[in-house]
């Protein structure tokens, strides 16, 4: 008797009811790569509270295809959550994360179990182009890519998408970290392992529309900076020094020039100006404190990532 190997296709879904038929589509075209590398595909998708039709897609798809499984959520967690529980609720002996709306191409997939038949534990994919996107988030992705280079230890490649196959070895070690704030882009380098890489063009969605803004893109990389790098206290650390010692040599310096020219009366304006900027390096070294202290915060709560809605399960 043959013996087959699962693979288990996340598929994290918010409001994608358009999309989800179009990636099912897509990725049984791919039946044939399955047998003839003795694969048996589980389809699993993670519904994160849609609003839409998306559950209802969901189950058109399972009454025609027994691999096809759903999670539920009982409402919005985000998609970090939903990317830990399509690990927590994967059987497969490799795991893949992909998007509904078709920006991770399935056929890549082929590619990337070459991978890790070559012996590596997780084939990921990097855009090496940012077409469609508007050019000040494709900007600023770039900038938080390089500045993660430089003060985190964690490798972080810069156009990395979620788009990974892994061994259940690596699986296993990413679900050991069972942190409430996750950055699972930070998580995948944290773990280590041997990591091939594969480079594409960017691919516009097939359907519907991003759920990310900037603002939600700007909150995530603080994620990702608090989760990773303890630089910014550092930082502050090192900035209430350098204000120490300039605070020391203003003293001096007006010593020296109460005994060599008296005590002329100073402008109003200029120490307004003084005030004014150190109240908001002090608010801005404050809100750097307030983030690693609600991390820590959200943390020793021990709430659970997501909460399941059974009813919608299958």
């Amino acid at each position: 008797m043959e013996n087959h190997s699962i693979l288990t296709v996340v598929v994290p879904c918010y409001n994608e009811q358009e999309s989800v038929p179009l990636f099912y589509r897509e990725l049984v075209k791919l039946n044939t790569f399955f047998e003839d590398n003795s694969l048996e595909l589980e389809l699993l998708f993670i519904d994160d509270g849609s609003k839409d039709g998306t559950v209802s897609a969901i189950r058109e798809l399972k009454n025609i295809d027994s691999r096809v499984h759903l999670v539920s959520f009982s409402r919005n967690f985000g998609k970090e959550a939903a990317m830990y529980a399509g690990l927590q609720n994967a059987h497969g002996d490799y795991v893949v994360f992909m998007d509904a709306d078709l920006q991770d191409p399935p056929s890549l997939l082929p590619e990337m179990y070459q991978g890790i038949l070559e012996g590596y534990d997780s084939v990921a994919t990097r855009r090496v182009s940012r077409k469609g996107e508007p050019p000040i988030r494709s900007f600023f992705a770039r900038m938080f890519y390089r500045l993660m280079r430089k003060i985190s230890k964690t490798e972080m490649m810069d156009g990395a998408r979620d788009y990974r196959l892994m061994t259940r070895q690596m699986v296993d070690a990413i679900l050991e970290m069972g942190e409430y704030n996750r950055f699972t882009k930070g998580i995948f380098g944290w773990v280590g392992f041997n990591t091939k890489w594969l480079e594409y063009e960017n691919i516009e969605r097939v359907a519907g529309e991003t759920k990310w803004s900037f603002w939600k893109l700007f909150v995530y990389s603080i994620e990702g900076i608090v989760a990773f790098s303890t630089a910014p206290l550092t930082f502050i650390s090192v900035l209430g020094v350098v204000f120490c010692f300039l605070a020391f040599f203003m003293i001096i310096f007006t010593i020296v020039r109460k005994l060599i020219f008296g005590d002329p009366v100073s402008g109003w304006p200029s120490l307004v100006c003084i005030i004014l900027f150190l109240s908001g390096v002090q608010f801005f070294c404050t809100g750097i404190l307030g983030q690693y202290i609600a991390k820590t915060y959200m943390e020793v709560k021990k709430r659970p990532i997501y909460i399941k809605n059974e009813k919608n399960c299958f």
